[in-house]
């Protein structure tokens, strides 16, 4: 029997949540909250140890939030499940050229 893959959702915010294994595309990851509350998301595409995945739809354009932090935009539509890499999200710190 193979053991439970978890992924954490640390804020009430995050629309991702991160894995702390590889996670193989189709599976299926045990989402915990910080009140306990689980749920399963099967994931699209594989993901990698320390990477994320969508807890909900977002937008092309809409924020994305881990750990309670803005880490990037959409660049393109996210579907639950979808793994979130550069392809998808366009980062939003440490960027000089953005204006304030």
């Amino acid at each position: 029997m193979s053991e439970k893959i978890i992924a954490v959702k640390i804020h009430d915010a995050d629309n991702v949540a991160a894995v702390f294994t590889d996670v193989p595309a189709g599976g299926i990851v045990e989402v915990v909250d910080k009140k306990g509350n689980r749920w399963d998301v099967t994931v699209k595409d594989e993901v990698p140890f320390g990477h994320k995945f969508a807890l909900d739809p977002i937008n092309k354009g809409e924020q994305i939030t881990k750990y309670g932090e803005e880490i990037g935009i959409a660049s393109t539509d996210i579907v639950v499940g979808d793994y979130v890499h550069v392809h998808n999200l366009e980062s939003t710190r440490g960027r000089g050229d953005l204006e304030k």
